[in-house]
């Protein structure tokens, strides 16, 4: 098995890397290549494993498989606009509002003022689910929050544009998708995932705090930095 799974898997690879197949498009089912190669399941099963681990497909419930995109990177000290990320790398942008709300603000979210808009919201890249967002935006610092709908308009988006921000913190960690979010991500659960979670601050005054989820195979965050000069003496 160990040698015929490995020819399976360096096929797709070289139709993959010499672009007869381009990012999206599907890759033979599990019944179509124990078709093709006269093996058993496991074989194949085991063949497209190796390519998902390693970042060449991608494998959907229901969907089946296909080639991955190469993943879109973002700064860590940045604050990024996923639809522009998404643009850069020449996909079609694609946004859906999930929930919208307006509440008091518990305990925990008080740093963002008394009242919140709660968004929870959906960030497609030429029609496959990229992110899962959910966001909480303090109506004290954005009081004009609480008119916006976020129907048409990414709540990042329209942050970006009329509420910038002083003060930031980033919190990162590799989680496996919940129910809900591989059911939104497309994905199976428990599959790998990528989480950012987002508070910002407008001279002291909380703006947002936000938590987007990614599979893991489609983003990256990247920081360049060189070590801090000692002072002169």
């Amino acid at each position: 098995m160990s040698s015929l799974h490995r020819r399976i898997g360096a096929d797709i690879e070289r139709r993959i890397l010499s672009g007869e197949w381009q990012p999206g498009a599907r890759v033979p089912t599990e019944a179509e290549l124990q078709a093709e190669y006269g093996c058993a399941r496991m074989t194949v099963s085991k063949a497209l494993t190796d390519l998902s681990a390693r970042g060449l497909i991608v494998r959907r419930r229901r969907a089946g498989s296909v080639v991955a995109r190469p993943p879109v990177h973002s700064a860590v000290l940045d604050i990024p606009d996923i639809a522009a990320e998404i643009a850069a790398r020449g996909m079609a942008y694609g946004y859906e509002r999930l929930e919208r709300s307006e509440r008091a603000a518990t305990d925990e979210e008080r740093w963002l003022g008394e009242r919140v808009v709660a968004v929870a919201c959906l960030h497609r890249a030429d029609g496959a689910p990229f992110a899962l967002e959910r966001r909480l935006i303090g109506l004290e610092a954005t009081p004009e929050a609480g008119a916006e709908s976020f129907e048409t308009v990414s709540p990042g988006g329209w942050l970006l544009k009329r509420a910038p921000w002083t003060e930031a913190e980033h919190r990162i960690a590799a989680v496996a998708a919940d129910r809900e979010t591989a059911l939104r991500l497309d994905l199976a659960a428990g599959e790998a995932c990528l989480k950012l979670e987002r508070r910002t601050w407008a001279d002291g005054r909380g703006v947002t705090w936000a938590w987007q989820t990614f599979p893991g195979q489609a983003y990256d965050l990247v920081a360049r930095f060189s070590p801090a000069r000692p002072e002169a003496r």
